[in-house]
């Protein structure tokens, strides 16, 4: 396994459904890539689950992640709810089909690849590099608006 690598995600939505993009800062020691997208009819969530499923995607070989996210969905689905909906066969615990359940099994595929340590961080509060994947974000949002 090779360093650690620091990931900071983000989605953003205009309407909910709606428009949305994803956003994504990686950093490798000196090593800053940046990413973003998105997609012309989607939810909040999905920009947030894409997000870090990109930003995972991004790594060619296994690696200690450190991944940061201001979004509690994703943060709790992948290390509290994920085991339980696994467990019903992809059923909450109220027997509903999980939303996304397409998206949550993806970063469930790319998070098995790596060692990865999740940490919520409070959205909009200065911490640089939580803004510059808001602004990614964002620029994937107005991307979609564009074309």
């Amino acid at each position: 396994m090779s360093g650690k690598v620091i990931v900071y995600t983000d989605g953003a939505c205009k309407g909910n459904p709606g428009r949305g993009g994803w956003g994504v800062v990686l950093r490798y020691g000196e090593a800053v890539k940046t990413m973003h997208g998105g997609e012309r009819h989607t939810t909040n969530n999905r920009m947030e689950l894409l997000a870090a499923i990109k930003g995972l995607k991004a790594l060619k070989r296994s690696c200690e992640v450190e991944l940061y996210t201001d979004s509690q969905y994703v943060r709790k689905g992948i290390t509290e709810w994920m085991a339980g909906w696994k467990r019903n066969g992809w059923k909450t615990s109220a027997k509903k089909p999980v939303k996304n359940e397409d998206l949550w099994r993806e970063l469930d595929s790319e998070t098995a690849r790596h060692t990865v340590n999740w940490h919520w961080v409070k959205g909009h509060a200065g911490i640089p590099d939580n803004e510059l994947a808001d602004e990614l974000a964002n620029k994937g949002v107005a991307e979609m608006t564009e074309s």
